[in-house]
């Protein structure tokens, strides 16, 4: 017989994150607490800048299902959670202290019980959208605490494509002395006719790849800017399940997952398989997650080509500890489970 406890815990960003859909400076997450008795699996919920999706809601969502899927295998619990409607935030919080919980009972890192190795890409750090002035006085900050290689820099300003440049400008060049790999993220912020623009404009200027340039709801528009395209494109916000992928497979060159937004680890390892099998590239990025559900996505981070796994080095301070950044990248740990753990338990 399985227990499960519940806590909420409101987490402050060191820098509020401003994107095209609005900003978010604190945000109230859900811990997840599964226990066996001698082992306790912890997950965690994180909502979304204007999601419904709240830490409340999940909590109530999951203490009503709990009871009749404690005895189930994790494959199991994660569609009867979709099938009964839970958030997906909230079934990635159950799912991942499922899965913590079951590498604990094995006495293994969670990367070694999926078969999987330690080996994965650097992670991005991420510069919200600022003033130019702020993005100059924020970049050097973030790249010399973190020394991470690589910046994302949301882009698709309310203010205009001409925000968006000088917005792009004051990172770049606030970046420069530190030599990192420059992306971009539009969070759906652009037109078709925005997008052709601001892809040629960025392809100049060395960006790796760009995410989400079009509004989620507009994927009809995108062969009109895969043909031709100067960038690689990846969508987010466009692919949320395994299923979504075979219908933008053609006029995309690689799906961005969030385990938030997925429903957790057993969800993410079928969208990467998906993806593979379209001949996709695959990344894995973030909401406002702390070190747990970061350390949970580390832990199959030898899947992605790209790794987007920041939020918790955006926290003042962060609550939890597991998910460490070395020479740029988020490691998953050798204790078992997943590896993260909140700090005073």
């Amino acid at each position: 017989m399985l227990t499960v406890n519940f806590r909420r815990i409101e987490l402050q960003k060191l820098y509020p994150l401003a994107i095209s859909r609005g900003t978010m400076a604190t945000s109230e997450n859900l811990f997840v607490e599964v226990s066996d008795g001698a082992h306790t699996g912890i997950g965690e919920l994180s909502p979304a800048t204007g999601s419904q999706w709240t830490a409340e809601r999940g909590q109530a969502q999951l203490s009503q299902i709990f009871s009749s899927v404690q005895s189930l295998p994790i494959h199991d619990v994660w569609q009867a959670m979709k099938d009964a409607e839970v958030d997906p935030p909230a079934m990635a919080a159950l799912d991942i202290a499922l899965w913590d919980l079951l590498a604990k009972q094995a006495n293994m890192p969670l990367y070694r019980m999926l078969g999987l190795s330690k080996k994965s890409a650097p992670t991005s750090m991420t510069i919200g959208i600022n003033p130019p002035e702020v993005t100059r006085e924020r970049v050097p900050d973030i790249l010399r605490r973190t020394g991470a290689k690589c910046l994302k820099i949301k882009l698709g300003s309310p203010e205009g494509r001409d925000h968006d440049k000088e917005h792009f400008m004051a990172a770049a060049e606030s970046a420069a002395p530190f030599d990192v790999k420059l992306r971009v993220d539009a969070n759906g912020g652009w037109t078709v006719d925005e997008a052709k623009e601001m892809m040629v404009w960025l392809a100049e200027r060395g960006v790796d790849y760009v995410e989400q340039p079009l509004v989620e709801g507009a994927e009809g528009d995108l062969p009109r800017i895969f043909e031709n395209r100067p960038l690689p494109i990846f969508v987010d916000e466009s692919c949320r399940f395994s299923q979504d992928i075979p219908k933008w497979a053609h006029t995309v060159d690689g799906v961005n997952l969030k385990l938030m937004k997925c429903g957790g680890i057993t969800e993410a390892v079928r969208i990467v398989a998906t993806a593979r099998a379209f001949g996709l590239k695959t990344m894995i990025g973030c909401m406002s997650e702390s070190s747990i559900a970061i350390a949970a996505g580390a832990a199959i981070g030898a899947l992605f080509d790209h790794i987007d796994l920041d939020s918790h080095l955006n926290l003042n301070p962060d609550p939890t500890e597991g998910a460490p950044i070395v020479d740029g990248i988020i490691v998953p740990t050798e204790n078992p489970g997943h590896g993260a753990n909140l700090k005073h338990a």
